[in-house]
């Protein structure tokens, strides 16, 4: 039964995208099987991984709303073993449609409850705010992984996503747990870069990987080609980063 990790920052411009991404490449090239749901309705990690998908095509909207089943439009990615549910701006319209219906928050549990068995790792893929679409990813998932920038205010929001996480566990979902901190868009020549790492370590301390994702052009370059950090630039500094993070969370969970 695969383990579910929910990424995820209210905060946009995190790198929740190209993380969810590219920690999946890296774990499917350490034999594992991924499945990558797309919950943000911009579709970046959808469209990212060179997957189209029509605004009236099947998407996870149809099945979080309507209770299609995912099988019907899960997309296989360029690499093996490493499955996409795309999105797309039709899920801008489940926020509305989501307020009315019974259960609301357990939509997505009960989707992936169909699929999850086929894969090793279910990674959640969320939008920058902490709305209902956030909560259905909180409220299927055993594990968080936050994104962290390191630039001035990357603590901002922090507080408000923990207590959503507190919230989450309490009502929906006991089992939920904050696997850890990832600290992105390092750049070792800013001296503000190292000051972030040292706040976000005093802040979260045991919680925050080893894994420091630089600041690369590569990085910013690759969902342009469809391509994953592994596909584009294999040797950056940015592909070692996300193979050592993919190592521990396969040690940790």
């Amino acid at each position: 039964m695969a383990r579910v990790i929910t990424i995820c920052n209210a905060k946009g411009g995190v790198g929740k995208t190209t993380t969810a991404i590219n920690l999946a490449a890296y774990l499917v090239a350490m034999g594992k099987y991924v499945l990558l749901a797309d919950m943000d309705p911009q579709a970046n990690a959808t469209t990212g991984l060179g997957v189209k998908v029509g605004s009236e095509e099947p998407n996870i909207y149809h099945a979080v709303v309507s209770d299609l089943n995912p099988q019907l439009f899960l997309k296989k990615t360029s690499l093996f073993g490493f499955d996409v549910l795309p999105a797309a701006q039709s899920l801008a319209g489940a926020t509305v449609e989501l307020v009315s219906m019974q259960e609301r928050e357990l939509r997505l549990k009960r989707v992936l409850a169909g699929v999850r068995t086929n894969y090793d790792y279910v990674l959640i893929d969320c939008p920058p705010s902490l709305g209902l679409l956030t909560v259905n990813a909180l409220a299927a998932s055993e594990h968080v992984l936050i994104p962290v920038q390191c630039e001035y205010f990357a603590l901002e929001g922090l507080g408000q996503l923990l207590k959503t996480i507190e919230l989450v566990r309490q009502g929906l979902n006991p089992d939920l747990q904050v696997l850890g901190v990832l600290l992105t868009m390092y750049d070792k020549r800013n001296q503000l870069s190292q000051q972030v790492v040292n706040e976000v370590m005093k802040n979260f301390p045991g919680r925050v990987f080893d894994a420091v994702v630089p600041r690369t052009v590569s990085l910013a370059e690759a969902p342009s080609y469809g391509k994953t950090i592994l596909q584009f630039d294999p040797g950056s500094q940015a592909a070692r980063a996300y193979r050592r993070l993919a190592e521990e969370i396969i040690k940790t969970t």
